[in-house]
């Protein structure tokens, strides 16, 4: 009944499986991978013809999740996978941003790449298979594809070697967490979390994971060669030559002096401006007599794409041949800078990151576990008590938009910028606070990400977070044409839109926190990533002085709103008396300073609090409740009962010593009952403590206000 081809490679010390032609056999490719015993069915098809006109590829990737796939029943009430999760979407943009670049140019036809995790075994993760297993597809496919493509991740281990395809465990005690895709020739693709590593080490541990690809895509080969269908035919269409004519005859150089205009928007109304007077000139001479409504709609559409793709020309020409850009920055200049803290009143910590006519305001949040992010994927459940948002609204380009979730962009944009900084947050034990920080783009030409983490790390210094240091970070492009290229530091929106490669690098004065590299040729090479990194050190280390002449340490107090956490150790067997029967106790201190209370069965006590004030006292009634009382201490007491040579107190529950007659006044006292009655509170320092006999003195007391 079925017709099964079957391929296996030994990699990374497990097997991993290609095969086809049992399942989704309807699909135009479908590939079922296997990795240990994680196994997902990856399909791809494409629509029956191209889609006329368009400007872009119409590549769709959807990574989905199955629950039962871990053996675990899906969260919420409909117990029904829906919506992506963070993690699915993210896992979509990892697998995208390798494949996109690998489809022949002026390829319309729409493609959809759906990627189904049908089992997981919690060790081979699918954030990079998914790669491997959607080129497999579009190998064996009809689908023009210039692969293949595969994705590795590396790892490091205490003695500094590289791991491949770590499994989460080994990630967790590894300092580098980097995903590397890319083809035999040259890498495409790179996302990388890591403890401030410095730049050759990061290079390597590339280059380490680039030889692990080539062995998959020549796996990946041998497969297509045993069921691989025919390509359809495609060939780019050539530029209708009256309108490629009029153009460069009467556009050409106004179109090189309209983009140099400085200013994004400035720029953009000159290129707009002169293609509206070249369109209404073409017309007019091609075809004079025709209504605007009945003009020739596919002429149309050529002329707007030759003329935006002359802009492009005469950019890139510009910076390749030239070093000329735009705005006439030198190929490794920074666009002006500027940061500061404190930007707004209320939230614990604020500030505002601004290069050139990109800008964040970006704020930190104080909170408690009861905050922690509750992340439920195919493995365990965990809780996150750092983690960073970022919004993208529509006016910081100054267009109309509509404002709802956030989409694939944010996410991806949120989870590179809180990367960068998670490696320099406190650990939990020297800073017990949940962080949330949100970067809000009120404006953007490029590398809004970057000024995200730059102003995160203004924010939580503003906020108080005793992070070590700060993290800067700058987008890196390319310009290449053959073998001739120029790297470009700080690329700007039309650079970004118009160039070869958009590589984030992140990080500390130290090291390297994140790296994220998308390019749209099929791929760099070592020499040229070498560049980047090195350019973007510089970079790093001007943008880091800016910040810390702004701030250049965490603010000793916190704000005077942010709530406040302090953690206490008490004795295991003094738990019961804190809580008290029922409950009572804590109860009754939680009721008289509205603190958030919670006690860990090894005696751990987290106590949270709206203010300072608000702290003490609670911390001065849980020790009432767990502390032995000590000689030379200070008790808030209370008279329970009286006696002609004294008074009983009790100072903590079920703690009573001796107010004796002579230690009552700084003045002889004649008969206790005088200046003393039952129920009375003041406190009282003890002065001893034998064989159980507590004995107390308030005279202690006055006399050390006194002094």
């Amino acid at each position: 009944m079925f017709n099964e081809t079957r391929l296996e490679l030994e990699i990374g010390g497990r097997t991993l499986s290609l095969s086809t032609g049992k399942f989704a056999r309807q699909s135009n490719g479908a590939v079922m991978l296997q990795y240990g015993d994680t196994v997902m069915l990856c399909t791809v098809n494409r629509s029956k013809e191209g889609r006329a006109g368009s400007d872009f590829f119409p590549l769709t990737v959807d990574y989905i999740e199955k629950f039962y796939a871990a053996g675990k029943f899906p969260g919420g009430f409909n117990k029904r996978e829906s919506r992506p999760s963070v993690d699915a979407t993210l896992i979509s943009r990892l697998t995208d941003r390798p494949i996109r670049p690998m489809f022949p140019d002026g390829f319309n036809y729409e493609v959809q790449i759906v990627d189904t995790i049908f089992s997981y075994d919690g060790e081979n993760t699918p954030d990079y298979l998914c790669a491997i297993g959607s080129s497999a597809a579009l190998m064996i496919s009809d689908i023009p594809f210039l692969g293949p493509v595969s994705s590795v991740i590396v790892g490091r281990d205490k003695n500094g070697e590289f791991i491949l395809n770590p499994t989460p465990a080994q990630l967790e005690e590894s300092d580098l967490n980097l995903k590397v895709a890319g083809t035999k020739e040259a890498v495409n693709m790179v996302e990388a979390g890591a403890a401030e590593m410095d730049e050759e080490t990061m290079l390597k541990a590339i280059m380490f994971g680039h030889e692990n690809i080539k062995k998959i895509c020549e796996f990946q080969e041998e497969f297509t060669k045993l069921i691989g269908k025919e390509k359809i035919e495609f060939v780019k269409e050539e530029p209708n030559p009256v309108v490629k004519n009029f153009i460069d005859t009467n556009g050409e150089e106004r179109l090189k002096a309209a983009v140099l205009t400085t200013g994004k928007q400035a720029r953009q109304d000159a290129v707009d401006a002169l293609k509206e007077e070249l369109t209404e000139a073409f017309v007019n001479e091609n075809y004079p007599e025709v209504p605007e409504e009945e003009l020739p709609e596919d002429v149309m559409a050529e002329f707007d794409s030759y003329y935006d793709g002359l802009m492009k020309k005469l950019v890139r020409d510009a910076i390749l041949y030239h070093k000329h850009r735009v705005d006439g920055r030198k190929t490794d200049e920074i666009r002006p800078l500027y940061a500061e803290v404190g930007t707004l009143p209320m939230p614990h910590g604020s500030a505002m990151f601004t290069r050139g006519e990109t800008q964040a305001l970006v704020t930190t949040t104080l909170g408690s576990k009861a905050n922690e992010q509750l992340i439920d994927t195919l493995d365990e459940e965990f809780y996150k008590r750092f983690y960073l948002h970022y919004n993208f609204p529509s006016y910081s380009v100054g267009e109309i938009g509509r404002n709802g979730a956030p989409g694939r962009r944010e996410l991806g944009h949120g989870s590179l910028a809180e990367r960068a900084l998670s490696y320099v947050i406190p650990s939990e034990d020297v800073f017990p606070y949940t962080i949330r920080v949100v970067s809000d783009i009120t404006e953007s030409n490029g590398s809004s990400s970057q000024a995200s983490i730059c102003g995160g790390s203004l924010a939580l210094m503003d906020a108080g977070v005793p992070i070590k240091e700060h993290v800067a970070g700058i987008a890196m492009g390319l310009v290449k044409e053959g073998e001739e290229f120029t790297v470009l530091t700080d690329i700007m929106g039309l650079e970004d839109h118009l160039g070869d490669m958009d590589f984030k690098v992140a990080g500390t004065k130290s090291g390297i926190t994140a790296l994220q590299m998308d390019i749209k040729i099929t791929g760099i090479t070592e020499e040229i990533m070498r560049i980047a990194l090195n350019q973007a050190h510089k970079a790093r280390i001007e943008i880091l002085g800016v910040m810390n002449a702004a701030i250049s340490a965490p603010r000793e107090e916190l704000a005077p709103n942010a709530p406040r956490i302090q953690k206490m150790q008490i004795d295991v067997d003094k738990i019961g008396a804190l809580i008290g029967p029922g409950g009572k106790n804590i109860k009754k201190i939680i009721d008289e300073t509205g603190a958030l209370v919670d006690i860990e069965d090894d005696g751990k006590v987290s106590i949270f609090c709206a203010d300072l004030e608000a702290l003490e006292k609670t911390v001065r009634l849980i020790n009432y409740h767990v502390k032995d009382v000590e000689v030379g201490e200070v008790y808030r007491g209370k008279v329970v009962k009286i006696a002609k040579f004294g008074a009983f107190m009790e100072i903590l529950p079920g703690k009573e010593g001796l107010l004796h007659v002579s230690e009552i006044s700084t003045e002889r006292v004649a008969n206790v009952e005088d200046v003393l009655k039952e129920g009375d509170t003041f406190d009282v320092k003890v002065i001893s403590n034998e064989g159980g006999k507590i004995s107390l003195s308030r005279k202690k007391v006055l006399l050390d206000l006194t002094k």
